[in-house]
C-alpha cells in the first residue's frame, strides 16, 4: 500500500508473546495426606473456547481419545486503535546496525483485546491455574520486546487484565460432560509500526545567526518564543 511493501509480523508477535506467559503452568493432584501423586502440564492452544467445548461435547469429532481436560486457549478478539497515546507524527526513531543508519517514523498505538478460557472437568484443577495467573497482574504486567527486527528499540507492553468470570456448565444428563470454565479478558497497549528507510541522511552541523543589536535598537529588545511540541 502506498508503494511500499511492509510487514514487521506485528501482531503475530503480539500473540506469541501472550501465548508464552501462560505456557508454563502445571496442576498437582494430591492425596489425603498431602502427597502429590500426580503433575500435570497445562496445554495452550490458540482458539476460541466454543470450538473446544464442541470438540469436548462430541468426541467423536476430536479423534481417540477425545480432548484432554484441563487445558488452557486463547485468542485476540479485536484490536482497536489509542487516541490518549498518539505520539507526534513526525517524530523518528533510529538505530545504527552495522554501520547502516535507519529511520523510522514513530509507530501508531493499537489496543489488543485477547480472551483467555481455562477449561476443567474439577474445580480443583481450574482454582489451581486461575491462582497461578492472577497474583502477577496488579493488574498489569509489562512485556519488554523487539517489535522492529530491523530497529534495536525496545518497548514496553503493558498487559492489562481486564475482568475475570467463570461458569460452571453442571446441568445436563449424567453422560453430559461436565466443563468448568473460567475466562480471563486482557487489553495489550502495543503498537504498530511504519516502513524503515535505509542509508538515511545525518545532520552533522547545523547554522545559527546572531545579530547584536545597534544603538537605536537597544531600547527596543526583541522577543524569540520557542514552542515545545
Amino acid at each position: 500500500m502506498f508503494g511500499t511493501s511492509t510487514y514487521h509480523q506485528t501482531i503475530r508477535k503480539m500473540v506469541v508473546a501472550f501465548g508464552s506467559l501462560f505456557n508454563d503452568i502445571s496442576v498437582k493432584r494430591v492425596n489425603s495426606s498431602g502427597v502429590v501423586v500426580e503433575t500435570l502440564k497445562i496445554p495452550v492452544a490458540y482458539g476460541p473456547k466454543q470450538k473446544f467445548m464442541v470438540r469436548i461435547a462430541n468426541p467423536a469429532l476430536a479423534g481417540t481419545p477425545a480432548i484432554i481436560l484441563p487445558r488452557i486457549g486463547f485468542m485476540m478478539s479485536q484490536i482497536m486503535y489509542d487516541g490518549t497515546r498518539k505520539l507526534n507524527t513526525v517524530g523518528k526513531n533510529a538505530s545504527s546496525i552495522s554501520g547502516t543508519l535507519r529511520t523510522q517514523y514513530n509507530p501508531v498505538p493499537y489496543n489488543f483485546i485477547f480472551d483467555l478460557a481455562i477449561l476443567a472437568k474439577n474445580a480443583e484443577d481450574a482454582a489451581q491455574i486461575v491462582e497461578q495467573i492472577l497474583p502477577n497482574f496488579t493488574p498489569e504486567f509489562t512485556v519488554t520486546m523487539t517489535l522492529v527486527s530491523g530497529m534495536t528499540v525496545k518497548m514496553d507492553v503493558p498487559l492489562i487484565l481486564n475482568s475475570v468470570t467463570s461458569e460452571d456448565s453442571y446441568e445436563g444428563d449424567f453422560a453430559t460432560r461436565r466443563s468448568i470454565i473460567w475466562t480471563l479478558s486482557f487489553i495489550m497497549k502495543g503498537f504498530l509500526y511504519p516502513s524503515v528507510t535505509d542509508n538515511a541522511k545525518v545532520i552533522t552541523s547545523s547554522v545559527v545567526d546572531t545579530h547584536i543589536m545597534s544603538a537605536a535598537t537597544a531600547t527596543k529588545p526583541v522577543y524569540i518564543v520557542a514552542e515545545d511540541s
